[in-house]
């Protein structure tokens, strides 16, 4: 259940003082081969931090030895000096595994707009190094060091046909990537050239970490980094890589929904019925991303008044005399009237089910998403301090 799952990858997670708690707080992950091919996917935010800007850079080759990444700091809004920080740590790496600084990428999580303690980071890249290993522990090690406001590492692993993929995902608020998710690192030991692997990764995230929405917030530091080691010998078609990446990343995905910030609920909304997928996606969006329909979801109130308002604000195909809403398989909503008796839908549970059929085409998309509880609302209120 871990990176290091795949044969041909090490992986370590250390404290290495980035946190003033102590806490476990600079991964390594290292691909050592015999190949080397990479491919990732950032976030869409025009504010992109200074590891996104440099990691984005260095993947133009599509080959990576190694990834570092930190929690504590988000390096985001820091300048021409945070952007060296970021080349630094690259550079640190590099020399301590014998490479270049552009096989290395960085990715930070954290507090937008402080400089990150380099003197740490430093030290904890040679702490890192020193502890890298191939076993489940280092995995779940690395994993835990990218936490911010996570309970708990995220992890899975998925097999295919002589090859397998193993990977973490970290993240609980700011959860809107529109393409890629906060932080998360896949590893694969299949042989697949470069662009098959920017293709499929590329697929798998469109349909799953690209349709999770907690909160609207698109992060500053999105990314999804994919490292193949070919060390399977085994070349997948692919078709059958990007089934198995989108089974992984399906996996990270169901676990950071069910770890966002605050929720009591995990909601899947499907939009079925569109004239397109888009429209599908942006419906389902609109809703998850609407408070009062969110604050109904904390409350177990079937107001689907709510959820016909947030549709309606959609920039996107609507008819509402052919529009259907069933929330928890009761249809309470159907040829623009009342339906069904709103309390027929029993929300009291965890998971909860809204689908909006609009009955105009074929398309359809599901968006998952978490309610907006007090603990959410606190939690957030009180980050920087």
């Amino acid at each position: 259940m871990s990176v290091t799952a795949p044969a041909g990858f090490r992986a370590a997670g250390v404290a290495a003082g980035i946190k003033p708690t102590g806490a476990l707080d600079l991964a390594l992950v290292v691909n050592d081969g015999p190949r080397h091919t990479a491919a990732g996917v950032f976030t869409t935010n025009k504010v992109k931090a200074a590891p996104v800007l440099w990691s984005q850079q260095v993947l133009q080759e599509r080959s990576l030895h190694a990834v570092v990444l930190n929690s504590g700091g988000a390096n985001a809004c820091t300048g021409p000096e945070g952007f060296q920080d970021t080349h630094a740590t690259a550079e640190k790496v590099g020399e301590v595994l014998g490479v270049g600084a552009i096989d290395v990428a960085v990715c930070s999580t954290g507090l937008i707009g402080e400089r990150l303690p380099m003197p740490a980071v430093v030290s904890g890249v040679d702490g890192a190094a020193a502890a890298l290993d191939g076993t489940a522990d280092a995995g779940t090690a690395a994993a835990t060091a990218v936490l911010t406001t996570d309970s708990k590492a995220k992890q899975a692993t998925a097999a295919g046909n002589g090859f397998s993929i193993g990977g973490f995902a970290k993240g609980a608020g700011m959860l809107a990537p529109n393409m890629a998710t906060m932080l998360s690192v896949l590893t694969t030991d299949a042989v697949v050239e470069p662009d098959v692997l920017d293709t499929a990764l590329r697929a798998a995230t469109r349909t799953t970490f690209d349709r999770l929405d907690v909160d609207g917030g698109t992060s500053t530091n999105d990314t999804v980094l994919v490292l193949a080691s070919g060390a399977s010998g085994v070349e997948p078609s692919a078709e059958e890589l990007t089934e198995v990446l989108t089974a992984i990343s399906t996996d990270l995905v169901r676990q950071l929904q069910g770890d966002a910030e605050g929720a009591t609920k995990a909601v899947d909304i499907t939009v079925r019925g569109a004239r397109t997928e888009d429209d599908a996606v942006h419906i389902g969006r609109i809703i998850a991303e609407d408070n009062l329909v969110k604050t109904a979801l904390f409350g177990s109130d079937p107001n689907w008044g709510r959820i016909a308002m947030a549709l309606g604000r959609a920039q996107a195909e609507i008819d509402v005399s052919r529009v259907e809403i069933i929330t928890n398989g009761v249809s309470l909503f159907a040829g623009g009237l009342p339906n069904r008796d709103r309390g027929e839908a029993d929300l009291t549970g965890r998971d909860i089910e809204i689908v909006v059929d609009l009955h105009l085409g074929d398309q359809a998309a599901t968006i998952l998403s978490t309610d907006l509880s007090h603990d959410y609302v606190e939690e957030n209120s009180a980050y920087s301090s």
